[in-house]
């Protein structure tokens, strides 16, 4: 294995594009406490890093990548032959691929061999206790596994029986244990607050501060896009999905209370939350395979009316949904079109204005 360590690319870190932002699953999936994080991003520190992969397969917007360590060259290496084995490194087996460690393999790469009837054959799991990578090393390959295990059963019509991975000498991989309603409610009460399960409160007006949300370009990750062909079907059926955190899918819902802040949609990085206007209309839209639960969105939504389903339809090409759709109003004063929950006569500007008014003249 070469020696060169993941980059970082700061504009695909949610942590950049929101400098509030609490996500660490790089930072969690580490074994060696090689890397820091801050509100412009993240850090490796070489002097640490056992280049192990497993903050490129942790992370769900693809902020780190690797010279070394590039899984759809290996897919693509494994779609010409009849059977591919993956071995890791630390273990010192032969293999038709050498990963860092089987914890890097993603779900859809694994889902995606299975789909194409690909025998997959997982090498070295055996030497987790020995291995430099340890523990979170074991305890990514059984969430890539689980995560696997859903898109089968979500994913596989009648008759077109996918392969499941075998892990070192014919040991069949481990059925799936996750469950994700309950992973869901611990992440609304813990990562979230209490507030997120109560019902909304109204809220006057949400703040998000200057320059917390930094601006970039969309993209979309060479993950998601995998998983847009291990999740389509031709039955028509829906490819019914409960989420999962080794899993770059999510449905979002908005519940009553949303304040039109548009923060979401501008912190959004691939495009998921689109603003939808016309002359008439104003609406936010969320497109299902653009998005790849990130969750930044939840984050900085201040009334916290924005949530992620338990379950939902995994297929791609799904028209965008709906989230919040209101009427355009005129303003008497500026004759300025605006939107509003509530009917009122003048934009927020011009209410701007005249608040500064009062407080200089009284």
């Amino acid at each position: 294995m070469s020696l060169a360590y993941p980059q970082f690319r700061d504009p695909h870190c949610t942590r950049y594009r929101y400098r509030y932002s609490e996500c660490r699953r790089c930072l969690d999936a580490c074994p060696h406490e090689a890397i820091t994080l801050s509100d412009k991003g993240a850090e490796i520190d070489p002097a640490r890093c056992q280049n192990c992969g497993l903050c490129i397969a942790a992370c769900h917007t693809g902020a780190w990548v690797s010279e070394s360590f590039q899984p759809i060259e290996i897919l693509r290496q494994a779609i010409k032959q009849k059977t591919f084995s993956i071995a890791c490194a630390p273990s010192g087996a032969t293999a038709d691929a050498i990963v860092p460690c089987l914890g890097a393999v993603s779900a859809a790469a694994i889902a995606y061999l299975g789909k194409r009837r690909i025998p997959l054959t997982l090498i070295g799991n055996d030497h987790c206790e020995e291995c430099p990578h340890g523990a979170k090393g074991a305890q990514q390959l059984t969430m890539q596994l689980e995560a696997a295990a859903l898109l089968r059963a979500a994913a596989q019509e009648e008759g077109q029986a996918w392969l499941e991975p075998v892990l070192g000498e014919g040991q069949a991989a481990p059925p799936a244990a996750h469950n994700p309603a309950r992973r869901q409610l611990f992440r609304r009460l813990v990562g979230r607050g209490v507030d997120a399960v109560a019902a909304p409160q109204p809220v006057a007006r949400p703040v998000v501060p200057d320059k917390a949300i930094r601006p970039g370009a969309y993209f979309h990750t060479e993950e998601r896009e995998l998983l847009t062909i291990v999740c389509a079907r031709k039955d028509g059926r829906p490819a019914t999905l409960g989420w999962h955190e080794a899993l770059p899918l999510m449905q979002l819902t908005l519940q009553q209370g949303c304040t039109n802040c548009e923060a979401c949609f501008r912190v959004c990085p691939t495009g998921a939350l689109q603003i939808v206007e016309n002359p008439g209309d104003w609406a936010l839209t969320f497109q299902t395979d653009r998005c790849v639960a990130c969750e930044v969105c939840l984050e900085v939504c201040q009334p916290r009316v924005l949530d992620a389903a338990a379950q939902f339809d995994a297929r791609p090409e799904q028209p965008a949904r709906v989230l919040h759709a209101l009427v355009k109003q005129r303003c008497a004063r500026c004759d300025r079109f605006f939107v509003s929950a509530e009917p009122r006569e003048i934009c927020k500007i011009c209410s701007d204005d005249e608040e500064a008014f009062a407080m200089i003249f009284g």
